[in-house]
């Protein structure tokens, strides 16, 4: 493991001990926090119940849902965007403050649009997704050696075999960085459209726990949350780092 894993490790047992002091001695009272070790003793009664798996299936359905075409559609908007400087001239602002939109403020059109089921929430965790996949591969398209490029062109290979077979396998790093962003994203559009307006998932689960102070069921599920997002990060970085290492012949 790397220095930086390491100091990563023990920042994040530093920070879950100082809480479960603080909460241990009260200073941090029962009603308002449990202590870590309550969180994961809570996490293992839920999961081995069974009685949060069809909210944790249909969170995590519909997250990958917004996930998966999120990729698609920014990968091949990035491609086709590339060669279009005054477009991307035109559109790269744009980009830049997409994240300052509220996304959110849009829910009650979608459902007027889609209705109260899955669709808004899906499509919600899409925008917030998207754009970041978008910028990420034009940022490693723009770092494509102009060698490739020349070389594809002396083989007489056309625009959409120099994209799929040449630029993007040498973009993947960034292609991937904007991936794990996407997770992210994707997880947090679901989640909070779930307690917009949704009877059920994990974002409902927990907005009617904290409505409840029920800590036994809001901080369990925010702590698998936390699981499953870092876990899926971890091993797309390490897919990353694997890929940079290739790259720099090493």
């Amino acid at each position: 493991m790397t220095r930086a894993g390491l100091w990563r490790i023990a920042l994040v047992t530093g920070f879950a001990g100082a809480i479960e002091v603080l909460c241990l001695t009260g200073t941090i009272d029962k009603i308002t926090m449990q202590a870590p070790h309550r969180m994961l003793v809570d996490l293992a009664k839920m999961i081995a119940s069974g009685s949060m798996n069809a909210a944790i299936a249909k969170t995590l359905t519909n997250a990958v849902l917004a996930f998966l075409p999120a990729i698609a559609v920014g990968i091949l908007t990035a491609v086709a965007l590339f060669p279009f400087k005054r477009v991307r001239n035109v559109l790269d602002p744009l980009f830049a403050t997409y994240y300052a939109i509220p996304v959110f403020a849009f829910y009650p059109l979608l459902i007027v649009m889609l209705g109260l089921g899955d669709a808004p929430q899906i499509l919600l965790g899409f925008m917030l997704a998207v754009v970041a996949v978008i910028i990420n591969t034009l940022n490693g398209l723009d770092r494509v050696p102009r060698v490739l490029i020349k070389t594809a062109r002396v083989n007489r290979m056309g625009p959409l075999a120099t994209a799929f077979g040449v630029m993007l396998p040498s973009a993947a790093p960034y292609v991937l960085t904007g991936v794990k962003l996407a997770v992210a994203y994707s997880l947090i559009g679901i989640i909070g459209a779930e307690f917009i307006m949704s009877r059920g998932g994990m974002g409902y689960e927990i907005s009617f726990a904290y409505n409840n102070f029920d800590n036994a069921i809001m901080y369990p599920l925010i702590l698998l949350i936390l699981v499953v997002s870092i876990g899926v990060n971890t091993l797309l970085g390490l897919w990353e780092k694997r890929l940079m290492l290739r790259k720099s012949g090493r």
